[in-house]
């Protein structure tokens, strides 16, 4: 197979249109360029350039070969770089758990500098919500959490808040009695079903009144708000994107309601220098 150095020199003289040219760019004198470009011919069996005129032009074959030589060194590169971003110390792979409270057009203009940055690395992207989220960061599945900002957190946490907030809000399907109703107060709400946020490691932290069903993701009590099994608080970007014309707002004293976001990080298992560099853009 054909050495790196070889390569080179083929798709320099290539894309340079010359041996000189080829020999200049690299700081190799013209007859190793030559000679490069010659072994590669006899390993591969083919003529890669027409050398009938005074300047040597790629051959069909010659094309064909050019875009696979390119392949090769762009793999090599990668490969190189990852092997020094491991040696460093960069996550093999990271996870990022991230609530459906909020879109976040900070975290979406991050993944693109990131991608640029590590673009061998794998992201895993979880979607949780409240104690689910704060599970995850606790045991290490998650190394990283954008979750609703909370009064308190386990002291093995560390926590600091995005400039970002969004708003939640009480929603019910347009077929639903509640919606030919306002003002709305409490009493008017228990009459009906609420279709509550449970997480999965704490289903029963706080109890309702009335008669509820309960789901661990906004998106599941979205699609049971559409369906009129009841109101739902709802995060409105959500409802914007997936639930426009389907569900109406309810006019609830109190309502609705901001809500900010934290980063969540775990003191025990912190994030490594791409799981660093992602918080870091999170947070300016």
């Amino acid at each position: 197979m054909a050495s790196q150095e070889v390569l080179l020199a083929f798709v320099q003289a290539a894309t340079q249109g010359s041996f000189s040219a080829a020999a200049r760019k690299l700081g190799r004198s013209q007859s190793t360029i030559s000679a490069a470009v010659a072994s590669l011919e006899i390993d591969l069996d083919l003529v890669l350039f027409d050398r009938s005129s005074r300047k040597p032009t790629l051959t069909a074959a010659g094309h064909v070969m050019l875009q696979r030589a390119e392949a090769i060194l762009a793999a090599s590169s990668r490969l190189e770089m990852t092997a020094r971003q491991l040696s460093q110390g960069v996550e093999p792979k990271l996870t990022v758990a991230i609530s459906d409270t909020y879109q976040s057009a900070r975290f979406e203009a991050a993944l693109v500098g990131f991608e640029q940055r590590y673009p061998d690395l794998e992201l895993e992207c979880l979607i949780a919500e409240c104690d689910d989220l704060i599970e995850l960061v606790q045991r290490g599945r998650a190394h990283l959490a954008f979750a609703e900002m909370q009064d308190t957190y386990p002291p093995d946490l560390v926590t600091s808040t995005v400039e970002e907030q969004t708003e939640i809000a009480l929603f019910v399907s347009r077929k639903h009695p509640l919606a030919q109703l306002s003002p709305i107060n409490q009493d008017l709400l228990l009459q009906h079903r609420e279709l509550r946020l449970a997480t999965i490691v704490n289903p029963y932290e706080s109890r309702a009144k009335g008669r509820v069903w309960s789901a661990p993701s906004y998106l599941m009590l979205l699609e049971m708000a559409q369906g009129g099994f009841g109101w739902a608080p709802l995060p409105r970007w959500l409802v914007g994107r997936f639930g426009a014309g389907e569900l109406v707002e309810l006019k609830v004293r109190g309502w609705p309601k901001p809500l900010f976001v934290d980063a969540l990080w775990s003191r025990l298992h912190p994030p490594g220098p791409a799981g660093s560099w992602l918080l870091g853009k999170m947070l300016e």
